[in-house]
């Protein structure tokens, strides 16, 4: 969901560089885990706002600049427990990962590995399964992405093996 960046101000708080799509976005969550090299810790959000395209927080037990400074470089990530339920019509980017890709002939092209934004629209990435296998980048727009079945691991789209 982010990164911590640097230290701001002298009474404990942090600036953050959110990874959400709108910078407040991040604020919606009371509790954020903190990591570095796999080491997770829980950290409440005492107060936090939007500052320019940062964010700024302060967080339980970080009374100090020298303490907020031994946090840069650690990303925040929230439990996916805390997340809403998405609308009827909308997955989340995390669910997508690993989703089997069959077009409408039946041939798999891969899975998805990533999904990132461009400005115009949403990309899967999916990559072959093979060794050495190729990437395709598909556009995440209606006459590509014909179905989308999360819980049968599998997304069905309108795009030739070669494309």
């Amino acid at each position: 969901m982010g990164r911590v960046v640097a230290p701001y101000g002298i009474k404990g708080w942090i600036k953050v560089q959110p990874f959400t799509r709108q910078q407040g976005d991040l604020l919606d969550f009371p509790l954020w885990q903190l990591g570095l090299d796999g080491t997770w810790q829980s950290r409440s959000v005492e107060s936090a706002k939007v500052h320019g395209a940062t964010v700024v927080a302060k967080l339980e037990g970080i009374a100090d600049r020298e303490q907020a400074a031994a946090l840069q470089g650690m990303r925040i990530a929230v439990s996916r427990d805390d997340f809403p339920a998405p609308a009827a019509d909308e997955i989340y980017w995390a669910d997508l990962i690993g989703l089997k890709v069959v077009n409408v002939s039946g041939e798999v092209l891969g899975t998805v590995s990533r999904v990132f934004e461009t400005g115009a629209n949403d990309v899967l990435v999916v990559a072959e399964q093979e060794k050495g296998g190729r990437e395709r980048l598909l556009p995440y727009v209606a006459p590509v992405i014909l179905k989308v079945d999360a819980a049968g691991g599998m997304i069905t789209v309108d795009w030739g093996m070669d494309y």
